[in-house]
This record gives C-alpha cells, sequence and structure tokens, in this order.
C-alpha cells in the first residue's frame, strides 16, 4: 500500500485530555467489554433474575417457559435479518459498487473528511434502509482505510456511529407498524381504530431536531477523538487492493455453464423483479422486509453478474455475519421472559406512573433505553413496550406519535453501547468490536444529552 495518504499533523493538536479519554476507552473496553455472544448470555440471567424478583410471573417454571417459547419465535425473523446482511453484503461487496465507493472516497485526506464522506453515505443509505445503512459503513471504512492511514477501529466506529439514525429512517419498524393498517404491530389501531401516519412520527420536528441535533454534534465531535499515530491500528497492508475476479474457465461443462452464465443471473434477476412490480401493483408500492431482501436479491445478481460469483459472495458474507446469528435465540428468549412474565410492563407501568401528559414521552424514552439493552430489536422491543405505553398516553391524553417516537429514538441512543448490531459491521469490517464500541461510546454519551434534553423539552 505504498500510494496510502499520509494524514497531516493535525492530530499533534490533539490535547492531551483527548488523548488520555482515547486511551481510557479503547484500555476499557478492550479488558471489561466480553464478546457479544457472551453478553447476551449474562443478560440472559440478568433477565431471569430480574424477573423472579419484581415480576407478577417470575416462578422458574414461567421463566424457563417464557425462555424456551421466545427463543424459537424470533427464528423466522433472525432469519430474515440474515437474509438482509448477506443479500445488501452482495450488493455493497460487488466490484462496480466497490470501484464506485473507491473512486468516492479518493478526495479524503483528513480525519474530518472522513468523517463527512462516512455521515454522508452511511446516514443516506441508513435513512433509506437500515440494513443497506450497516453494509455500507463497513464497506466505506474499509475502502478510506486503504487510502488514508488513519485508526482503523475508529473508521469503522464512525460508520455505526453515522447508522445511528436507523430507527430514525424510512425502514424504521414502530414508526411503519403504527402507520399499516393491519399490522400485527400495530397496537394504536388496535385500541384506537386510528392509524399515525409518518408524517406524526418519522417526518415530526419531535423527531427531526434531535436527530438532526446528535448527527451534526457527533460529526464535528468525532474527528476530535481521533486517536494520535501512536495509538492507532490499521487495516492490513496485505490485503488485496483489488476485487477477486471471476474468471470463465477454458474447457467447457454443463455445470461450469450453468455456474458461469451471465445470462442465467439475468434472467432469475428478471423474473424476480417482475414478481416484485406484480407485488407492488396489488399492494402498492412501499418497502416491507420481503422486499427489500428482494430488491438486495435483484441488485446483488446484477452486480455480479454470474451465478458462481453471487455464491461467492454470499459464502463469505455468512462467514462474516454469522454471529450475529447465534445471539438470536438468546435475545428471542429475553424477550420471551420479559413479556410472559411481566417484567417489561413492571419496567413501563414504573415510569408511566411518576408521568405526565407532557413528561411521557421523556420517560418512556428512559424505560426504553433500558429495555432495548436488554432486547435490542425495535420490532421486538416495541412488541414488549408498546402494550404499556400506548395506554398511558391514552389515559394521560398525551402525544401518542411522540411517545411512539421516543421509544425508537432511545433505540438508537442505546445502540451505540449496545453491541447487538455493531456485530454485522465489525464482522464485515474484520476488526474486534471492542476497539470499535470504545468510540461509539462516544456518540452514545452525544446522543443521550441531546436526545434526553430534546425529547423533554418538546414532549
Amino acid at each position: 500500500m505504498s500510494d496510502i495518504k499520509k494524514i497531516p499533523d493535525e492530530l499533534a493538536g490533539q490535547n492531551s485530555f483527548q488523548r488520555a479519554v482515547v486511551e481510557f476507552c479503547v484500555v476499557f473496553f478492550d479488558r471489561y467489554m466480553p464478546d457479544p455472544f457472551a453478553i447476551a448470555l449474562l443478560l440472559t440471567f440478568v433477565t431471569a433474575a430480574l424477573a423472579m424478583g419484581f415480576a407478577p410471573h417470575g416462578t422458574p417454571a414461567d421463566i424457563l417457559g417464557a425462555w424456551y417459547g421466545g427463543a424459537f419465535k424470533i427464528v423466522a425473523f433472525a432469519f430474515q435479518m440474515m437474509l438482509i446482511l448477506v443479500t445488501g453484503h452482495a450488493v455493497a461487496g460487488a466490484p462496480p459498487m466497490k470501484r464506485l465507493l473507491s473512486r468516492m472516497v479518493a478526495w479524503v485526506r483528513t480525519p474530518a473528511q472522513a468523517v463527512l464522506m462516512i455521515y454522508v453515505l452511511v446516514g443516506s443509505s441508513t435513512w433509506l434502509n437500515w440494513g443497506l445503512g450497516l453494509v455500507v459503513g463497513a464497506f466505506v471504512a474499509r475502502e478510506i482505510a486503504r487510502h488514508v492511514r488513519v485508526d482503523y477501529g475508529w473508521l469503522v466506529a464512525c460508520g455505526y456511529s453515522a447508522w445511528w439514525i436507523c430507527n430514525s429512517g424510512l425502514s424504521s419498524s414502530i414508526a411503519l407498524s403504527q402507520a399499516s393498517h393491519g399490522n400485527p404491530m400495530n397496537i394504536v389501531e388496535q385500541m384506537t381504530g386510528q392509524m399515525v401516519p409518518l408524517r406524526d412520527t418519522l417526518f415530526s420536528p419531535f423527531t427531526i431536531i434531535p436527530t438532526a441535533i446528535t448527527v451534526i454534534v457527533s460529526a464535528l465531535v468525532f474527528p476530535r477523538f481521533c486517536p494520535a499515530p501512536e495509538q492507532s491500528i490499521y487495516l492490513d497492508s496485505h490485503e488485496s487492493e483489488q476485487p477477486a475476479q471471476v474468471e470463465r474457465p477454458t474447457k467447457w461443462s454443463p455445470r461450469l455453464a450453468a455456474e458461469y452464465s451471465p445470462t442465467l443471473s439475468i434472467l432469475i434477476a428478471l423474473f424476480a423483479l417482475a414478481a416484485l412490480v406484480l407485488h407492488w401493483h396489488d399492494k402498492g408500492f412501499g418497502f416491507d422486509i420481503d422486499s427489500l431482501i428482494l430488491t438486495f436479491l435483484i441488485a446483488g445478481l446484477f452486480l455480479q453478474k454470474r451465478p458462481i460469483a453471487y455464491v461467492n459472495a454470499v459464502r463469505e458474507a455468512i462467514s462474516q455475519t454469522g454471529p450475529i446469528l447465534l445471539q438470536f435465540p438468546f435475545y428471542g428468549g429475553i424477550m420471551g421472559i420479559m413479556t410472559a412474565t411481566g417484567l417489561a410492563g413492571v419496567i413501563s407501568l414504573f415510569f408511566v406512573h411518576v408521568a405526565s401528559a407532557h413528561t411521557l414521552p421523556f420517560w418512556s424514552f428512559v424505560s426504553s433505553l433500558l429495555i432495548t439493552f436488554l432486547v435490542p430489536s425495535a420490532g421486538g422491543h416495541w412488541a414488549v413496550q408498546g402494550p404499556f405505553v400506548v395506554p398511558a398516553a391514552l389515559s394521560l391524553h398525551a402525544s401518542i406519535p411522540h411517545v411512539i417516537m421516543a421509544v425508537a429514538i432511545a433505540e438508537n441512543v442505546a445502540n451505540m453501547l449496545q453491541p447487538f448490531w455493531a456485530v454485522p459491521i465489525v464482522a464485515i469490517a474484520g476488526i474486534g468490536i471492542q476497539r470499535v464500541m470504545a468510540f461509539t461510546s462516544v456518540t452514545f454519551v452525544i446522543s443521550l444529552v441531546a436526545c434526553s434534553i430534546c425529547v423533554f423539552l418538546l414532549g
């Protein structure tokens, strides 16, 4: 990597306080943060203990039965999430996409420019769809690291920090479910017969203001915590600059003709595209989880060109994102314990009892922070917390859209410390999660302060 651009000595001006904070965070998370799978196991026992101590149905038999039921109820959702990740990986990792990313980041020279590029690309991708944002975050960080000598863990953390807006964007499962007629997660419709349109949730000042403040402030602050050269780690210099090419074999055979045939990929992609267009014609245009997966599949087939190239891309993605699959049953079990034993209700009702019409969004935000660490999936989280905060909003005459988005915004904040969704991005990037979370803790503090104040004042 002889063409790697050197970062100017702007980091030499980094004061001793900033260097000390960087060193403390890196050492602290490296020493004390276990692997995310181990965290899921520990949280299982923590949740069981809390249920035994505080839940109305917290007997050992109740807890074990709830854990068993929840662990396998999440299987379909887990498979959908894995398909989003691997099909998104195949799109972002296709040679045309890599060449495009390489050209887009060619002008980056400094940490501030790296942050700007990452926040623009990852933020816009995440606003469109959270799965795409995760994959783009990893690939943009890798591409910048190939050209600029800056701490790799910091770059990946920047990508994950830009993903912060996942529950404030168009693929927010909480907001979308409350705007979808007949959705089993639409708790507001079940209780009031009405839906909450996106203009009252995603496009309201209550959501836009804290999101904009958090993104702007974190983008301005993040470059100040880029490690100095003596504190940095870098992308391996032996990594290939060019993606491996799939060459057509010289000797023909029926098997190889099928595997290396661009025509076969194009035909099946067109077949799937026709099915998708028909679905949109019948149901109306819009992205749900299934249509998103199919869109990624179609795009990946076109971009990878040959069936064997697509298979190889998915095989690589599975090897990199596989560790997250292990966590789903355990978080499903945790969700089962919280729901079936009544523990989630105890947590939510504690805050509801001290709330007023004005402060209910704030206390919903606080309780959501706590619940997110135990149930990091937004859809599962809403299934746990929604049945308690929506009736509270109705009884207190509080703003239902504000309560909904307070729960969603708290998910954004807690994700910066809860490593569940960081696993795919660090797996794709190929770096230890501890170093990445050391830097996202800065984003956690910024977003916690900004969002707490905004939610309280705007509630």
